[in-house]
């Protein structure tokens, strides 16, 4: 489920679905044999809350199955791991897909939604796992295409190591832009409203500012299960000092959009999410 943007008192936002990559028809038969099928490259948007909704179809720079996909604060999705042929399964994929490729979910240009982002040296096939982290890093671990451990004499051994993948938006160049010492006040309940004050290392426009709010994922199988991220209506920005802000903002309006639970609450400027806080709705 890609970003839902709220407003206060709307109870029925738009929820638009994305579903990326996988094995093509016929895979599954053709690896038990040896053979081992590309990916798919394809890409499938649809807003199911539309009265006729339909797929609309988009392809990725890079074939993948098994991808993990994830929200990152700034709305925008990244994919990680995975491989380029063959399908999900014990020995079943070959050909490690290392890069991580970066959508972005706001891009009118349907040619420059997808970039392709640094690769990793470890291949993260099947069992592999991805999530987020509050700081905005991804922890990427794990890989194990066998039915037990096997660490020696096969291509793809299991591989119990963790990684911490930084997207462009923690890339040093961009730290003048990224929000810090973000406080919270008031009551984090449905329907209301909450602040939060925040600090830039240097005076900004504060129109590219918003707050959104990420449930963590629980990852497997290539699947990131709770994973939702709410972008939060602003009530009003208020200029605390130079360089310090207050923004107060609503909460979702009820436990359907937002269903009981943690939350990791993001102030992002100008694409640049500070360290997030930690809240409870209930």
């Amino acid at each position: 489920m890609l970003p839902m943007k709220l407003v206060a008192g709307d109870f029925s936002p738009v929820v638009e679905v994305m579903v990326c990559g996988g094995a093509n028809g016929g895979a599954f038969l053709q690896a038990a044999v040896g053979g081992f099928m590309p990916a798919s490259r394809t890409c499938g948007r649809i807003k199911i809350t539309d009265p006729n909704p339909k797929w609309v179809m988009e392809d990725m720079p890079l074939g993948r199955v098994m991808p993990d996909m994830l929200l990152l604060p700034t709305g925008d999705v990244i994919l990680l791991n995975g491989a380029s042929k063959g399908t999900a399964g014990w020995e079943s994929a070959i050909d490690p897909v290392l890069n991580p490729i970066l959508y972005e979910t706001g891009q009118p240009d349907v040619n420059k939604r997808f970039s392709v982002l640094n690769p990793t040296s470890i291949p993260r096939m099947y069992h592999s796992s991805a999530t987020l982290l509050p700081d905005g890093r991804i922890l990427v671990g794990g890989s194990n295409p066998h039915i037990r451990y096997n660490f020696t004499g096969v291509k793809y051994p299991t591989e119990l190591s963790l990684e911490a993948f930084m997207p462009p938006y923690l890339s040093p160049h961009h730290s003048h832009l990224r929000p810090s010492n973000t406080t919270l006040e008031g009551p984090v309940s449905y329907g209301q409203k909450f602040s939060v004050t925040f600090t830039l290392g240097v005076s900004q426009d504060t129109k590219e500012v918003m707050v959104t709010m990420i449930a963590p994922s629980f990852t497997t199988h290539s699947f990131a299960m709770n994973q939702r991220l709410l972008i939060l209506d602003i009530v009003e920005i208020q200029q605390l000092s130079s360089f310090t802000q207050k923004i107060t903002v609503y909460t979702p309006p009820s436990r359907n959009i937002a269903p009981p639970g943690y939350y990791m609450v993001f102030v992002v400027h100008k694409g640049v999410p500070g360290h997030s806080i930690w809240v409870k709705m209930q």
